[in-house]
């Protein structure tokens, strides 16, 4: 993030989240007939019809298509982190990052699964965040450039989207974030993360109490939520899923960190997720509850908590097989089947 990007302010953003394009309703109506016409039971299919509607209403064409799927990684460094809460240091960061790079994470062998591109983009590793147990974790200026350097990541002719982060410490800034959004008491929204002990525990919440103190006006504004706790990677997910809406592009969400960065979204205006599915539950105790907070089902539920757009990544197959089955199966006329009726 080191080269200068576009400047915005969140006002700027502000005006982007109210003139979102809305659903494609031409698109899912035809989804939606082609559907009823395919030789299976109505509903046999179960959330594979859905997936197969939703994927043709926001890219706006029908039958849609994922021949072009990218995932993308924001990696970003918090300066919490040096109060303990995670059992990692943050070194790891840009060394898992390399290790994207080199092709050695879980990751890259789920994208090569899926036969989807992978992205890793680095924010201003070597200078983490504040410490926002003394204050915000950014500056409204930091806080939007790196939002406008997520929607850069979005580019022309992608056709699905899937979205994660490496970042340590950021289970504790998507947990101060979501208490900031929803509510709650700061050990309702804390996990164990990279599996800290519990002392470890102890201190995330404790930084998250200390946070909340330190930043009343998170709880007032999503956007200062965003700034106060997020990260540069949490930040540039925001932005590249406004980007996605504006380019038509369906998102997948990963797991804790990356649906709280969602969330400021969502709390901004309820209709500006509805573009996005959230891929997979993390056993991070704070997704069940962000997940219902933002009205969404999970699509997969596999114990999964690594975070770096693996569960993302993964669910990517399951919208190929809905979208196969969409637009490949056979309807009744063409295969001369008898229908209910017929």
């Amino acid at each position: 993030m080191s080269n200068p990007q576009p400047a915005v302010t969140f006002e700027e953003i502000r005006a982007l989240v109210r003139n979102l394009p809305g659903p494609d309703l031409d698109a899912g109506t035809a989804a939606l007939q082609r559907e009823r016409q395919l030789t299976k039971p109505a509903g046999s299919l179960g959330r594979l019809e859905e997936i197969a509607q939703w994927m043709a209403t926001w890219q706006g064409q029908h039958p849609p298509e994922v021949r072009r799927p990218r995932v993308v990684v924001f990696a970003g460094n918090h300066g919490v982190a040096a109060r303990g809460v995670s059992a990692y240091p943050t070194e790891v960061t840009a060394q898992m990052v390399a290790n994207f790079q080199n092709g050695g994470a879980a990751v890259n062998q789920l994208c090569e699964v899926a036969d989807a591109d992978l992205r890793v983009y680095e924010l201003d590793l070597e200078n983490p965040t504040a410490d926002f147990t003394q204050g915000p974790a950014m500056g409204e200026e930091e806080c939007c450039r790196a939002m406008a350097y997520g929607m850069m990541a979005v580019e022309m002719g992608i056709q699905l989207l899937a979205l994660g982060e490496m970042g340590i410490g950021n289970s504790t800034s998507a947990a101060a974030i979501c208490c900031a959004l929803f509510g709650g008491e700061a050990k309702d929204w804390v996990g164990r993360g990279t599996g800290v002990d519990d002392e470890g525990l102890v201190r995330k919440v404790a930084a998250i109490e200390a946070g909340l103190k330190t930043n009343p006006q998170a709880r007032n504004d999503p956007f200062e939520a965003l700034r106060c706790f997020g990260g540069y990677e949490l930040a540039a997910i925001a932005g590249a899923i406004l980007a996605a809406r504006m380019a038509r592009v369906p998102v997948l969400l990963d797991g804790y960190a990356c649906t709280a960065a969602a969330a400021v979204l969502f709390k901004a205006d309820r209709r500006a997720l509805d573009h996005c599915m959230v891929a997979h539950r993390s056993t991070e105790p704070g997704h069940s509850h962000l997940i219902e907070a933002i009205g969404k089902e999970p699509l997969l539920d596999l114990g999964m908590r690594l975070g770096e757009g693996s569960g993302a990544t993964l669910a990517i197959n399951i919208v190929k097989s809905a979208c196969a089955c969409h637009a490949g199966m056979a309807t009744f006329a063409q295969a001369g089947v008898s229908d209910r009726e017929g």
